[in-house]
């Protein structure tokens, strides 16, 4: 393994620092890596495995002002890049405005999300976005050859070079990027389209926009989602007709917003509430549908059978935790992480066109979140999601479920102790004939050899374990969304003269 160190980033967390987002398996990174020919310590890497895996995730670098929350942390991506039977690794902080504020500052200039907005040192750039800083930590997405990072509360969404993990600036949409609300976590790419589907939210009425990115990366729709007040929405959904969004009874207090107090709170006797637009459609165009009271973080997939569109995501039993069953001084302050204490269960809902009826139905009894898909078949008719399973009372996943929609089968393979994976990506293999004709890739956090590992399951047999392991150059800090893109679709879009890594090209 070739391997060299070309950044390390001021941080000022203390050495004895007992926050347990912030050590162990949530310890931060400092280091920025270029890595080419990855060890492998299991396995061999399949020579028809051809593109990128992405991952996002939060990694501070300053103390918090009073209350550290994970979700506060700064943007890193990760990158693993496959070709020719080769792998190579990067990673690198996203240089959003806010990173490189606070860096210049030497300290956290912005309050996070369990601490009072009136603590914040500054309060320019975002006040009518977010009460946060921006740190493009949540979630990443390629559309048009370029790997977007964005922000679950809402903001700019940054520009990363799929190969090298650097930052190339704010994305526009060809200057008519929405500022005053910016784009939330969770925008859906439709590779068949190439169009890019994203809404977001915020206090103000009309509290949620829809919008559509072309192909040619202009905005071309934006449409109001009006709502009866402030909501917390986090992800969404489309068909090949059709864009799902939502209106959970979980969100902030009313009262307690009167007096700038962010608390969440799940209004049980209220329905849940999906919206259905066309994909072009006009607000006026948007029917309503009611279920039952829940609080959806993620979905997979939905499609169109029939009159009806069939909606797959995961159900939340108790979406408002008591604590997080850790016994300590933590016990209530991380309750809305751990999958077992919500109540995590892969769910389906059947929207009638026709009628207005909603069918809903448990698909699984096993608790698992973060549902990724081949993403050839987002938007119509498929069988497979590939889950995480949860550390109990923890925000680690300790392992990985392949749910079979058509039987209702599950195949399931575990980390083993000490040992946590990311959200689990999709990758076809080249020439794929099959849903499910490729592989599994997740990066491993492991506790008990201090190291980290891109792990390459084979998506039609994941309890055979390990197609092949590779060893990163350092421990990472345990994370969560990803993504992956065929190296095909890159080269696309990319070219030996364009691309910062062209070797990988």
């Amino acid at each position: 393994m070739d391997v060299d160190v070309v950044g390390r980033i001021l941080s000022t967390l203390p050495e004895d620092d007992d926050h347990p987002y912030r050590t162990g398996p949530w310890r931060p990174q400092t280091s920025e890596w270029v890595a080419d020919d990855l060890e492998v310590v299991e396995g061999e890497i399949p020579a028809d495995l051809d593109g990128v895996y992405l991952r996002n995730t939060e990694n501070p670098v300053h103390p918090s002002m009073k209350n550290y929350h994970p979700f506060d942390g700064d943007g890193m991506i990760h990158v693993v890049g496959f070709r020719d039977g080769k792998a190579f690794y990067r990673n690198r902080f996203i240089r959003t405005d806010g990173f490189v504020a606070e860096q210049e500052a030497g300290q956290a200039l912005w309050a996070g999300l369990a601490e009072p907005p009136r603590i914040a040192l500054r309060e320019d750039g975002w006040g009518a976005r977010t009460r946060m800083k921006d740190a493009s930590s949540t979630d990443v997405v390629v559309h048009r050859g370029t790997a977007l990072t964005s922000f679950y509360q809402c903001g700019d969404l940054y520009r990363v070079d799929p190969f090298s993990a650097q930052t190339r600036g704010k994305e526009d949409f060809n200057g008519d990027f929405p500022v005053q609300w910016g784009v939330s976590a969770h925008p859906k790419i439709d590779d068949r389209t190439g169009e890019m589907l994203f809404f977001n939210y915020s206090k103000d009425a009309p509290y949620m926009h829809y919008g559509v990115v072309d192909e040619k990366n202009d905005l071309a729709h934006y449409v109001d989602i009006p709502l009866p007040g402030p909501r917390l929405p986090h992800d969404m959904a489309f068909t090949e007709n059709y864009a799902i969004l939502n209106d959970f009874p979980l969100f902030w207090d009313p009262e307690a917003l009167k007096k700038d107090a962010h608390i969440a709170r799940w209004h049980r006797d209220m329905p849940s509430r999906f919206a259905v637009i066309p994909r072009r459609g006009q607000t006026s165009d948007i029917r309503w549908f009611e279920a039952e009271s829940t609080y959806v973080l993620h979905f997979v997939n939905a499609y169109e059978e029939g009159d009806e569109i069939v909606l797959d995501g995961f159900f939340q039993g108790d979406p408002e935790p008591a604590d997080n069953g850790m016994g300590d001084k933590w016990q209530r302050a991380f309750r809305f992480l751990a999958l077992d204490r919500m109540q995590s269960r892969l769910h389906r809902w059947r929207l009638n066109l026709v009628t207005g009826a909603v069918r809903e139905e448990q698909l699984s009894d096993s608790i698992t979140e973060f549902g990724m898909m081949n993403g050839s078949y987002t938007g119509g008719a498929y069988r497979y999601a590939y889950a995480a399973t949860g550390k109990p009372s923890w925000f680690l996943f300790d392992g990985l479920v392949k749910h079979d929609m058509h039987t209702g089968g599950e195949e399931r393979i575990s980390f083993g102790d000490g040992v946590y994976g990311s959200e689990t990506a999709m990758a076809p293999r080249v020439g794929a004939t099959a849903e499910d004709d490729g592989y599994l890739i997740t990066l491993l956090t492991d506790m008990n050899a201090d190291a980290s590992y891109a792990l390459v399951l084979d998506a039609a047999r994941v309890g055979d374990g390990p197609v092949c392991k590779l060893k990163l150059p350092e421990r990472i800090s345990s994370g969560t969304h990803s993504t992956w893109a065929a190296g095909s679709e890159l080269r696309r879009w990319h070219t030996a003269d364009t691309a910062a890594d062209a070797v990988h090209l």
